[in-house]
């Protein structure tokens, strides 16, 4: 640690032509003799929000029965479920809670049948019920993300980050009259404005760390090479990692958009270059940059929407080769259920990549997994019957220390899934009196 009294601004960033690489942080960001919880080495909690959409096996009265969502017994002292059991690792860090309802997704009219996966995205994070609409006059709420992000923008580059899988080429209105809006983001920053979410790695990274013709870690390195001599070896290490992570990043992403510039034929033919045609490798990128982003603190708030309602997209990877939204609609057959939890296993399986990244990932004391809020779930519970009763949910990371983890929490028939989101905005500090459809916070 320096002990001149001198120090690196938290805020500092390598500036070249048209980038700006934010820092992760750094002793030399500590100022000598002051009280570290003066400091910038006090936690700032980070909050991302991921939703895989059409519910869950674990919601149908089969999969409650044999426990394919929801662990058998509630509290500390319970098993992994077989969907959940790929978070095994992460067990002491995980919050799993159950037998919530998300009722504002649910039709509130006979004209609004039907509809439930056009609303089921936009609930997610509003627990507000979707005016039916296929023109612009679209109404939700705001999400929790956003309302997140509004006490921390100010400290921050970015006050947010939006991403996505599938958004691409989506028409204006998807049946019902609704508008697709409601099906492309789970980010509103206000109840009339729904913030686009990015399936494009590139432009997610320019967002990021700016844009430049070669890579931006060459036009930052003379600004790096400058501050490296002023900074002891331990900040130096760090800092070359960390440029070393944004270029191993960046190096990724040019080889997808080589690999698809050179395809004959793409498997997603409407997406952009920089779009992997795999899902997983798709996952991971974006997972990445998510890492990256809170390491910096360019920004303290994500949100990642891993599928789009109605997509029939085939995960051969999972074992199961029956498209996705078909696959959904099980008609309450047994093996069609089982198959239909070994897809959500897989999907359940992605986040281990994340949790272990944010795990692996110094942050003051601690590590960034120590200091986020990880959501991810549905507002759909039984997509066969298009339900959103007992959704599945679960938290991961300790928040800054707010969440104890380790708990199966079942909460009493008919509670808004609301709770969670209100339970989870006044851990962060945002100090509501409700949220949405609300009734309480959730014991977690």
């Amino acid at each position: 640690m320096l002990i001149s009294g001198k120090h690196v601004s938290r805020r500092t960033v390598l500036r070249g032509a048209g980038v700006a690489l934010g820092l992760p942080l750094l002793d030399s960001m500590l100022p000598a003799q002051t009280a570290r919880r003066f400091t910038a080495a006090v936690p700032k909690a980070r909050l991302c929000c991921i939703e895989m959409v059409h519910g869950a096996a674990g919601s149908t009265l089969e999969g409650a029965r044999r426990h394919y969502w929801s662990p058998e017994r509630e509290g500390t002292d319970f098993d992994l479920s077989y969907t959940l059991e790929p978070l095994a690792a992460f067990r002491d860090c995980l919050t799993i809670v159950s037998n919530t309802d998300a009722h504002p997704a649910d039709p509130y009219t006979p004209l609004e049948g039907g509809a439930d996966h056009f609303r089921s995205s936009a609930v997610f994070l509003t627990a507000a019920h979707p005016k039916q609409t296929a023109g612009p006059d679209v109404r939700a709420g705001i999400s929790v993300d956003q309302l997140y992000a509004q006490n921390t923008a100010a400290e921050t580059r970015l006050p947010s980050l939006q991403l996505s899988i599938e958004n691409i080429a989506m028409p204006k209105a998807c049946g019902f009259d609704y508008n697709c809006v409601y099906s492309e983001t789970i980010s509103w920053a206000s109840p009339t404005q729904p913030l686009p979410m990015t399936p494009n790695p590139r432009i997610a990274f320019e967002q990021l760390f700016g844009r430049t013709r070669g890579s931006v870690v060459d036009a930052a390195a003379p600004a790096a090479t400058r501050l490296k001599r002023a900074l002891p070896s331990a900040d130096r290490l760090r800092l070359e990692g960390h440029l070393a992570e944004i270029r191993s990043l960046e190096k990724r992403i040019e080889a997808v958009e080589r690999r698809n510039a050179l395809a004959r034929e793409r498997k997603l033919a409407a997406a952009p270059l920089g779009v992997p045609d795999s899902w997983e490798e798709h996952v991971r990128l974006m997972f990445d940059l998510q890492v990256l982003a809170f390491a910096a603190d360019i920004t303290r708030v994500s949100a990642f929407k891993m599928s789009r309602d109605t997509s029939n997209r085939v995960f051969a990877e999972s074992g199961v080769d029956t498209p996705f939204h078909t696959l959904s609609h099980h008609g309450e057959v047994p093996s069609l259920i089982a198959d239909f939890a070994k897809l959500n296993r897989y999907h359940v399986a992605q986040l281990p990549y994340f949790l272990r990244r944010l795990s692996e990932t110094p942050d003051g004391e601690g590590s960034l997994l120590d200091h986020s809020m990880v959501l991810y779930g549905s507002s759909m519970g039984d997509s066969n019957s298009h339900n959103h009763k007992n959704v599945p949910l679960f938290l991961a990371g300790r928040a800054c220390g707010t969440l104890k983890g380790s708990l199966h929490r079942v909460c009493p028939e008919g509670t808004p899934h609301a709770n969670v989101l209100l339970t989870m905005l006044r851990k962060l500090g945002v100090n509501v009196a409700s949220f949405g459809n609300s009734t309480g916070e959730v014991a977690i």
